[in-house]
């Protein structure tokens, strides 16, 4: 059948694997450096990955090709996890794509699972009613005046240098004290499980926000958040720091769109960490 499908310039695309959030249906991956449209069947046409490419590779067509079947991309959807489900449900509701939004409802329903766990709405209220009047795992703890641990300073890479709660960058504020004029790290998810010395080495005496340019949403408030840490809570610089996987580019372009936004401008340092912990790089960009 004839209906539009995304399309890839090999020739334009990096492999920087800034696209593959915006597909939460699994039609695009990074294969051989490369975005590759693995299956028709994946691709809903939408587009919703075309503003996420820096090198404008990724374009709608009209051609001969597989009908989208919403069922078999919830196959893989609800394989993918609760993260997954939930930014693909909002991607069928921001493209008023109702029909394909009934479809996966009924998916989840027919795999016993409930569709108001991954709804928008019910996060917003999980996170407003508490005994503490909001999140508890957004509640500021500002830890910057405790004693140090009995070993701080001794180059024991095991002792933890963090002075704030939250981390995670939906849940942090900007606003928080320890972001004021601070050294900001900007971490992937996963460089601290790769580098030993993490704590030491780069969270030492700085703040710090974590986040997965793949697979979180809402990537929009991150920006804005990233904004306001350079312009409100002014900052004195932002390390990014991530693996050397493509799709892990994402979040330094996210800090970089961020500070194009922003009045001030900030320093920012680009980090690169291998599978094996180590440092492969260490830019000012």
């Amino acid at each position: 059948m004839l209906r539009d499908v995304i399309t890839v310039d090999e020739d334009k695309c990096t492999g920087c694997g800034q696209c593959i959030p915006g597909c939460p249906e699994g039609a695009l991956q990074i294969i051989d450096g490369k975005a590759r449209l693995v299956s028709d069947l994946m691709c809903d046409g939408l587009g919703a990955c075309l503003g996420e490419c820096p090198e404008g590779a990724l374009s709608v067509e009209k051609k001969e090709a597989q009908a989208y079947d919403e069922k078999k991309v919830m196959v893989n959807i609800i394989k993918a996890g609760s993260g997954t489900i939930k930014a693909h449900l909002a991607h069928l509701k921001k493209h008023g794509e109702t029909n394909y939004f009934n479809q996966a409802i009924a998916a989840l329903k027919e795999n016993n699972l409930n569709p108001d766990d991954y709804s928008e709405e019910k996060k917003e209220k999980d996170c407003t009613h508490s005994s503490h009047g909001g999140c508890p795992g957004a509640r500021v703890i500002d830890r910057r005046n405790d004693t140090p641990a009995d070993n701080a300073g001794s180059g024991n890479d095991t002792t933890s240098q963090l002075r704030q709660w939250p981390v995670q960058m939906h849940l942090i504020s900007p606003s928080a004290p320890y972001f004021k004029n601070a050294d900001v790290v900007i971490a992937a998810d996963c460089v601290a499980f790769a580098a030993g010395n993490f704590h030491s080495a780069y969270l030492k005496g700085k703040a710090i926000a974590i986040a997965c340019p793949k697979l979180d949403d809402g990537q929009d408030e991150y920006i804005k958040k990233i904004t306001h840490l350079i312009d409100e809570a002014m900052v004195n610089t932002i390390t990014v720091i991530m693996m050397q996987v493509p799709c892990c580019g994402g979040l330094l372009q996210m800090v970089k769109q961020a500070a194009g936004k922003a009045v001030r401008k900030v320093p920012i340092k680009a980090v690169i960490i291998s599978l094996e912990g180590k440092q492969l790089s260490e830019n000012w960009v």
